[in-house]
């Protein structure tokens, strides 16, 4: 009876897990959509003010003041659209540095939850310091159409660069893919796929494998039970651009074993920057170091 039992239980987990395993969207995606009306409002320090970021009729961004001046900032910030692949509008914005445009590009891929609003800070460090930042919302984020599945962050990441690459007003002499969190394990297959049209990759917080992210949270059976689609682990072994990868020796959401691990299976010339702080924090408080070594990513003029 006991041995029937049990064998029920497994049945009954193995079942739910199967039946999730359009299931496993679940841990990996978390999107929020956004609508024009939406507000964003925050008190800044800086400038002894509140400071709202809005959006116009076509929803292009900008941040306001208490008296509804728009604030200016020390880059531009334009909202584009372009179809993927399925036909789904997609949204991306472009960050300009004024006046002091280094030439490098960085294409950039966020992590599994909010949407452009909400990895904001995380691109600003960069364009700050002379970067220009293109950053998309996958399907079901944002202002975005279709839905959040893993299979559309790949085909949204892959559209993404082609529209960075074909778009004649977007002007840079060096492109980067920078990718955190989910975004960083994607970007090391788009990197893979399209290491001819780029000059480098950095990685911040991003896990080996779907499998193995999935081993963490349901041990065993996530790893039984999750298809890995596309794997980061598989397809940094065929990389052969430099590469950065970032990880925090705190970071609770994504293992620092995840990090060694892309580390080891990277061609040189390669580098590992441990760091301190939340998951995903490095811009916050080490943007000046990961610039100096993003820097050493593009080849000398």
């Amino acid at each position: 009876m006991k041995k029937n039992f049990s064998f029920r239980i497994f049945s009954a987990l193995a079942m739910m897990l199967v039946l999730g395993s359009c299931a496993m969207n679940g841990i990996f995606l978390h999107p929020y959509t956004l609508h024009e009306n939406d507000r964003f409002s925050e008190y800044v320090e800086e400038k002894k003010d509140t400071l709202t970021l809005c959006f116009d009729e076509t929803c292009q961004p900008s941040i306001i003041d208490s008296k509804k001046n728009k604030v200016e900032l020390p880059y531009t910030m334009e909202s584009r659209f372009f179809p993927n692949r399925v036909g789904d509008s997609i949204n991306a914005w472009l960050f300009s540095p004024l006046g002091n445009y280094n030439g490098v590009t960085i294409y950039f891929l966020h992590g599994n939850a909010g949407n452009v609003v909400y990895q904001y800070a995380f691109v600003t460090p960069f364009v700050k310091r002379g970067f220009q930042v293109f950053m998309i919302d996958y399907s079901g984020f944002g202002f975005s159409e279709g839905f959040a599945t893993r299979e559309a962050v790949y085909i949204d990441a892959t559209d993404g660069l082609q529209y960075l690459l074909n778009d004649s007003g977007i002007q840079y002499d060096h492109l980067l893919i920078y990718g955190q969190s989910l975004g960083g394990h994607l970007s090391t297959v788009i990197a893979n796929e399209n290491q001819d049209k780029i000059d480098g990759l950095i990685i911040e917080g991003a896990f080996s494998s779907h499998k193995d992210v999935a081993s963490d949270r349901v041990p065993v059976l996530g790893r039984i039970f999750t298809k890995e689609m596309y794997s980061g682990e598989k397809n940094i072994v065929g990389l052969n651009k430099p590469v950065l990868i970032i990880h925090s020796i705190e970071d609770e959401t994504i293992k620092f074993k995840h990090g060694e691990r892309l580390y080891s299976l990277a061609n040189e010339p390669k580098e590992f920057y441990q760091i301190d702080k939340p998951h995903i924090y490095g811009p916050l408080y080490y943007a000046d170091s990961i610039v100096s070594k993003m820097n050493k990513l593009v080849p000398s003029p």
